[in-house]
């Protein structure tokens, strides 16, 4: 997964052209731990803000690799933000677009690298009570990461700022069913993420700010956050801190 905030930019000369791009990283990632294939769908979120503050969804059941149409699509987008993913399924959880990363709500975007342990069983079930009425009742799938992401929700609605609700939102699941819980989100103007289990890597060059699962190329500017890190970056600032 990889989200990108800052100057207007093409999202194919992210996610498709570079040497390890997001579609090399379909099938031949260099830092994922858990499968080497990521053909269960992808999606891409994009903000135009001339348009309307809320994202546009672009995802798909299938390989990155075999949309002939994606390819046309981003090199003709111009987005000053956005959060795309590849998608390896745990097994026994659905297929199907309402399973697929980037999730949105409103003006956020989100993803989510792993998996919650026993979110099928007794721990699932107690990590879901956690949710607000309003937030279980909006679900559209069953999968683990759509849970987290309404999760983290249910704390913004409570008042919380995202970083927190992340924070917070992650430490509840890791006291109850554990799990790998690395996470991605943005909503246009910063991003916000978390390492727990699997890597993030964050660049900043003069156009924007770049947060991602692998680096998509082998520039030094790229920095690896240690596990158990909150990361909070907009084109001004990054903050790299202790989950």
């Amino acid at each position: 997964m990889i989200a990108y905030v800052g100057e207007p930019v093409t999202p194919a000369g992210v996610l498709l052209a570079p040497e390890h791009s997001l579609l090399r990283q379909s099938w031949a990632p260099r830092y994922q731990t858990h499968g080497v294939v990521n053909a269960d769908g992808f999606g891409l979120g994009w903000y135009d803000p001339a348009v309307r503050p809320e994202p546009a969804l672009y995802r798909r059941t299938q390989p990155i690799w075999s949309d002939e149409s994606f390819a046309s699509i981003a090199g003709l987008l111009r987005t000053p933000a956005f959060l795309a993913a590849i998608r390896s399924a745990t097994p026994g959880f659905p297929l199907g677009e309402s399973a697929t990363p980037p999730f949105a709500d409103g003006r956020w975007l989100f993803a989510h690298n792993g998996q919650i342990e026993g979110w099928r069983s007794d721990a699932g079930a107690e990590v879901r009570a956690l949710l607000s009425r309003a937030r279980a009742a909006g679900l559209r799938s069953t999968v683990d990461s759509e849970g987290l992401f309404a999760l983290v929700l249910g704390r913004m609605d409570a008042g919380d700022a995202a970083s927190s609700a992340l924070a917070a939102a992650v430490t509840a699941v890791k006291q109850i069913a554990g799990g790998r819980l690395t996470c991605l989100m943005t909503d246009g103007a910063r991003i916000v993420g978390c390492t727990f289990g699997d890597t993030l890597f964050v660049r900043r060059d003069r156009a924007g700010v770049t947060v991602a699962s692998e680096p998509y190329d082998d520039d030094p500017a790229w920095e690896q956050a240690p596990d158990m890190s909150l990361i909070t970056a907009d084109p001004a600032h990054t903050e790299i801190s202790t989950l």
